[in-house]
Formats: structure tokens, C-alpha cells, sequence
């Protein structure tokens, strides 16, 4: 039975509330049609308005086969490309992060404008049409200062995400901030193994000493029901939303995004060891009330998200291969704040540090134990893993009609 078929009948023999079949985590097979059937097909965090404030900053990711430039260009606009060059296919942009006045090809430089368009090609001919061979477009949204890319020839209406998270994160002004560190970790996982520990806290006691000083474990925060009838929860909301930060729990319809505003512990403000603020200087100069809590955004398959009164934390999962993913994190504060006057960047990044660290064991060990011969789906915690069951029920319901429709997803870029 080929792999396309093996998966769709584990998918609709699966048992719900237990956790996947061995293949959906260490298989390549299996790991492929995820790269084909969600990664290439849907909407994807990829960075920060702020990470290219001025025309011709870029940033470049990989996203399974496909290598990525994100640019502004000089009309403001940020658009993301194709990183292969359209002569003989080499990566245009080399580098992580850059600035550029033009796009130039390292191979043969041929030089592309901050739009994609082809400017100069030497020695082709006469015959030769520069106009039909720019860099290929690749989908692109920005909002509330966060940059999404879809690699599909047809991408999903990005409207009704946009609807439902920029009322949340327009207060906190992301499109002006900047990034105070940044940190990529391999786990040695399936991306599905980083999720589905995040989905939860039932590990976090046994696991996290310094995020517990401050994030409650409690299953309605991690979780995607409860959370209207928690009494902390509702005051929280009600407070933050007479400050005229929207608060409460909303998540679309088929569950692959939502957002919410969770309290933190007692008095804590902020991620640090004592609850205090890590940044003097709040995030956004349009949000002056304290105690905001968390607000948090979940975005499969690529980001979570806490916003703070005084810094933002972002998470972007990248898949590398059927047992390792890349997770990259970054700190962002406020633009003028400065650091070793406004904040001190070992206390700021201190808390995800190791929680990052920590949450990369444990995914590791589960990942090692899944390899077992021995290993089959065991049942979740009805009390404190509802996170992590919807996950993996996004994740069948999702795959399971792009599975039965054997269509590929993804127009060739070559």
C-alpha cells in the first residue's frame, strides 16, 4: 500500500483522544504529504513587519524544498519570492538577513529589483526578454506586524484570519517594535511532537520551574474550552476589554487559529523570575493598563504567540525532516528601548530560554520512545490535554479530503 493511502486509512481508523499512529511521527513518507498536503498548501508565519523596516531589507527561510525571500520593497510593500534565480536556479539571497539595493544573483548576477522584476542579465542576446523571467512570486500577507506566506498557486482567503486577530494585536503596535534577540532550536522531533507539547501544561510542573513561577497550568488556558466559566478568567477578560484590549476566547470555525488574553500568576506583569517587567518601557505607547496578562495567538501549523504589557514573545515551527524541527523565538520590545537601559537582555530571554531548552528534551525523549517497536497511541488527559486532542483533530480533519483528492498541491517553481 503506498504511503498516500496507508496514511488516509490510519487517519480514518484512528482512535480520537489517543495520540497518532508511529508513522505520523517518524516516517519520511508519512513526513512528505505533510510538507505537500499543509505546508505548501496553507498560510504560514514567516517574521516581522520590524525585521525589514526600510526598502530592501530581506529575510530568507526554507520551507521543505522551497528556499524564500521576504523583501520590502520601495513602495513600502513587503512581498516574498521564489529564492531561486530564474537563469540556472541558484539562491539569489545567500544570507539570513540583509539589506539590498537590488537582488543579485551570486552565480551569474543576474539582478533582480525589490519587486521581483528582472533588471539585468548580461550577455543573453538580443532576443532575449528580461520581462519573462523575474522572480516568481510567492503569496504574501503582513498584519498587526506579522508576516504570513502561502506557497499555493490558489492560497485560503487570508480575510477571515486577519478578522479575527488584528483587533487583538493592533494595541500592541508589533509593526513598530524590534527584535531584541532572536534564537533558533533543532528538536529532534515531528513537527507534530513540538505542537502537541505546547498544546498542554499538564507537563509544565514537573518541567518548567521558571515559566510556573508565572503562566498558570490551568487546562483552560491551555486548552479550547472552560475558559468563559472560569471566574479569574472572565474578570480578567472583562477588565482588559474595559482598557479596550479585546480579551476573550475566539477560534475560527475549522480550529486552526485563535486568540485570547490569558491573567498571569498573582501579580505578575511579565516572563521573568520575580513577575516584575523585564522591560522598563512598555511594549506599545497605546497600552498603558498593567496586569494585561498573555495575550495569545496559536496559528497551525507555524506559530504561538504571548504579548505582554512590556515585550512580545513569537514562536515559528519550521519542519526540517520527519524527526527534526527548527523553532525559532524572538523577543521583541519596544523600538526606542534600549537595552542595558531599558532592560537587561539576560533577564529579558532568560525564561523562554529555558523553558525553549527544556521543551526540546522532552520532545526528544518523547520522539526516542515513538521509535519503539513496542510503541502505540496512548490515550491523552481529558482534564488537561483538550489542547492537544483538538490539535491532532485539526490535523486529521484537515488532511484527511486533501488525501482522499490524490490532486498534487503545488505548481512546479523549477
Amino acid at each position: 500500500m503506498d504511503a498516500r493511502n496507508e496514511m488516509l486509512k490510519l487517519i480514518r481508523n484512528r482512535r480520537e483522544g489517543f495520540s497518532l499512529a508511529q508513522p505520523f511521527y517518524i516516517d519520511p513518507d508519512f513526513y512528505r504529504l505533510d510538507l505537500e498536503l499543509i505546508w505548501y498548501r496553507d498560510w504560514l508565519f514567516v517574521g516581522h513587519d520590524c525585521e525589514i523596516p526600510k526598502a530592501g531589507g530581506y529575510f530568507t527561510l526554507q520551507v521543505g524544498d522551497y528556499p524564500v525571500v521576504v523583501v520590502r520593497g520601495r513602495d513600502g510593500e513587503i512581498r516574498a519570492f521564489h529564492n531561486s534565480c530564474r537563469h540556472r536556479g541558484s539562491r539569489v539571497c545567500t544570507t539570513h538577513k540583509g539589506t539590498a539595493a537590488r537582488l543579485v544573483c551570486p552565480y551569474h548576477q543576474w539582478t533582480y529589483d525589490l519587486d521581483g522584476k528582472l533588471v539585468f542579465a548580461r550577455h543573453m542576446g538580443d532576443d532575449f526578454c528580461k520581462d519573462d523571467f523575474g522572480l516568481k512570486p510567492v503569496a504574501c500577507e503582513s498584519v498587526a506586524g506579522y508576516v504570513f506566506i502561502c506557497l499555493a498557486d490558489q492560497p485560503a482567503d487570508f480575510a477571515p484570519f486577519r478578522a479575527l486577530m488584528e483587533p487583538y494585536f493592533r494595541p500592541h503596535n508589533l509593526v513598530d517594535a524590534k527584535v531584541a534577540h532572536e534564537a533558533t532550536i533543532i528538536e529532534k522531533g515531528n513537527w507534530k511532537l513540538v505542537w502537541e507539547n505546547n498544546r498542554e501544561c499538564y507537563h509544565c510542573a514537573a518541567n518548567h520551574p521558571d515559566l510556573c513561577k508565572t503562566y498558570p497550568e490551568a487546562p483552560t488556558i491551555t486548552g479550547v474550552s472552560g475558559a468563559q466559566d472560569d471566574p479569574e478568567i472572565a474578570e480578567h477578560w472583562a477588565r482588559c476589554e474595559a482598557a479596550g484590549l479585546p480579551s476573550q476566547f475566539r477560534i475560527d470555525e475549522a480550529g486552526q487559529y485563535r486568540a485570547t488574553r490569558a491573567p498571569l500568576l498573582r501579580d505578575a506583569v511579565s516572563y521573568t523570575a520575580t513577575g516584575r517587567r523585564a522591560v522598563r518601557r512598555n511594549l506599545s505607547d497605546r497600552v498603558s493598563a498593567e496586569r494585561i496578562g498573555t495575550l495569545l495567538l496559536y496559528h497551525y501549523p507555524t506559530t504561538w504567540n504571548h504579548i505582554l504589557g512590556d515585550h512580545a514573545i513569537t514562536f515559528r515551527v519550521l519542519p526540517l525532516s520527519a524527526t527534526e524541527t527548527a523553532v525559532t523565538t524572538k523577543w521583541l520590545v519596544h523600538k526606542d528601548a534600549v537595552e542595558g537601559v531599558d532592560y537587561d537582555l539576560a533577564e529579558l530571554i532568560h525564561v523562554w530560554t529555558e523553558t525553549n531548552d527544556e521543551d526540546r528534551r522532552i520532545v526528544e525523549e518523547n520522539a526516542f520512545g515513538i521509535k519503539s517497536p513496542a510503541y502505540e497511541p496512548g490515550p491523552y488527559s481529558g482534564i488537561h490535554e483538550g489542547g492537544v486532542m483538538q490539535f491532532v483533530d485539526w490535523y486529521a480533519r484537515f488532511i484527511e479530503p486533501r488525501l482522499a483528492d490524490g490532486k498534487p498541491s503545488l505548481r512546479s517553481v523549477a
